[in-house]
């Protein structure tokens, strides 16, 4: 063992990293110590520099022996065992392969059979095994997502899918895309990169981007951008704020070291979204009651519940919603409206498993929708325990969050209100008659999906209530 002065050398002739610290333990297994600060420096691939403040470590599972060799004073987030510690996330780095690995040639690995697609879905799983802030999708769902059979969103996208292995172990993964339908709208030609995953090494995150440029010059696209997914429906956007926060089911999860990759490879920020935190009131705002009473006189609108998921499907009403959020979102970043058969899927994967007193219309006197809001339980617990499966048991966690045992925290899953009624108090009505439904179903405070950081729209629709921004999303660009 390494006196507390002395500088190891972990990797020989290839590198060093080197630690200052008081003492070392022979083990992590029930070691505390006092807070420490720990400078690293990598001299190789790695591409981050940090300081760690570690109050307490706990991991009972990696011994001493294991982390030194490997240059590791902490349990990565990938293979924590969920013991306390305190680590400063916003700069915390993550080894996740070993040095012998890092000296190996990145191979990049077109998917092309199920047996890929399936190692390419489940990379993200194992990647993030143990991590307490990351949700997985469903397995089952992402098949749908990448396959061209099942997925409406190819009648106007083509995508390709990416692996990144080392000695046949995948470190990385990352997909394709062209939206011709968004680039056609917006005037662009861009190649977007998607579901992208990577160990921290430059080498790993460099080779995956360098993929999806060649693939987008190929096509004759001159900018690459993302994260971002075949349409708005998909996640999108890169985590560079909140960490520390539990994932929605709508959103992705990714390691604080991320965003320093895409910066060291010369991508800018193109636009951020925020989420937002909305605690529930004890009692509805005297003025969002004000202004609700004022806009249901002054534009003689009214507030309808659905009364029956297979009603408003067959009388056509759920396939309204959607072309309403069409029609709401359209100016938006990126925006490009789905097509028919996209609604069709959407109504069939979201309908059934919504709590109507949680979805809320506006219409006029005549019938006409004006705005719609949508919530519903959080899943992202039940999400964990499933571990991306339904079966055997994720099914069970799922209906329990949804039926049984309702978690604390409600999803806002989206509000839309039709472009001629939007800045006018049209969403009060939306919270007069929601707000009471949280309360008496015991939700603490809701979350909300990714919003534009620059829609002054949404934004204010929250100004009476009190809020929270506790994360932040960014999409980065590039010229190819």
């Amino acid at each position: 063992m390494s006196g507390p002065n002395r500088r190891p050398d972990f990797f020989g002739s290839r590198g060093r990293r080197t630690f200052w610290v008081a003492e070392f333990p022979e083990r992590l297994s029930g070691f505390t110590g006092r807070p420490t600060e720990i400078p690293v420096s990598y001299l190789g691939s790695s591409v981050t520099q940090a300081v760690f403040r570690v109050s307490l470590i706990r991991c009972p599972a990696v011994s001493w022996d294991e982390r030194w060799r490997a240059g590791v004073l902490f349990c990565p987030a990938s293979r924590c065992c969920g013991q306390e510690k305190s680590v400063n996330l916003q700069t915390e780095s993550f080894s996740h392969v070993s040095p012998q690995h890092r000296q190996m040639a990145v191979e990049i690995k077109k998917v092309t059979t199920r047996k890929d697609l399936k190692r390419f879905i489940r990379f993200n799983y194992e990647f993030y095994k143990g991590n307490p802030y990351s949700v997985p999708d469903l397995y089952d769902d992402m098949l749908n997502t990448f396959s061209r059979e099942k997925n409406a969103a190819f009648e106007f996208c083509e995508a390709d899918y990416f692996l990144a292995l080392r000695d046949g172990r995948i470190v990385g993964r990352v997909a394709a895309i062209i939206n011709h339908r968004a680039n056609e709208k917006w005037q662009k030609k861009q190649v977007r990169f998607g579901w992208i995953d990577f160990v921290d090494e430059a080498e790993v995150s460099r080779a995956l981007i360098d993929t999806v440029k060649e693939w987008g010059r190929a096509r004759g696209m001159t900018e690459i951008v993302g994260p971002l997914g075949f349409t708005d429906m998909d996640a999108e956007g890169m985590l560079i704020e909140g960490f520390d926060q539990l994932s929605t089911m709508a959103t992705t999860y990714n390691y604080p070291y991320y965003p320093g990759h895409m910066e060291a490879l010369g991508f800018e920020k193109v636009t951020d979204w925020v989420e937002m935190k909305l605690y529930v009131p004890e009692q509805i705002p005297d003025k969002y009651q004000r202004v609700a009473d004022i806009i249901r006189r002054k534009y003689d609108l009214r507030v309808r519940k659905i009364k029956s998921k297979r009603d408003v499907v067959r009388s056509g009403q759920a396939h309204e919603i959607f072309r309403l959020i069409n029609e709401a979102y359209a100016p938006l970043f990126g925006y490009s409206e789905m097509t028919e058969r996209q609604i069709d899927q959407y109504v069939k994967m979201y309908i059934p498993i919504l709590d109507l007193r949680m979805v809320t219309l506006v219409e006029t006197a005549a019938g006409e929708l004006v705005a719609v809001g949508i919530s519903m339980p959080s899943l992202s617990r039940a999400l964990q325990k499933a571990k991306g499966r339904l079966l055997p048991w994720g099914w069970f966690h799922l209906l329990r969050a949804l039926l049984w045992r309702k978690p604390k925290i409600l999803d806002l899953l989206l509000v839309a209100v039709k472009p001629e009624y939007q800045n006018k108090g049209v969403n009060a009505l939306l919270f007069t008659d929601l707000i009471p439904v949280y309360q008496k179903m015991g939700f603490e405070y809701g979350e909300t999906n990714p919003e534009l950081e620059a829609n002054e729209k949404v934004q204010s629709q929250w100004q009476y209530l009190r809020t929270e921004q506790h994360k932040r999303r960014r999409c980065y660009g590039a010229a190819l």
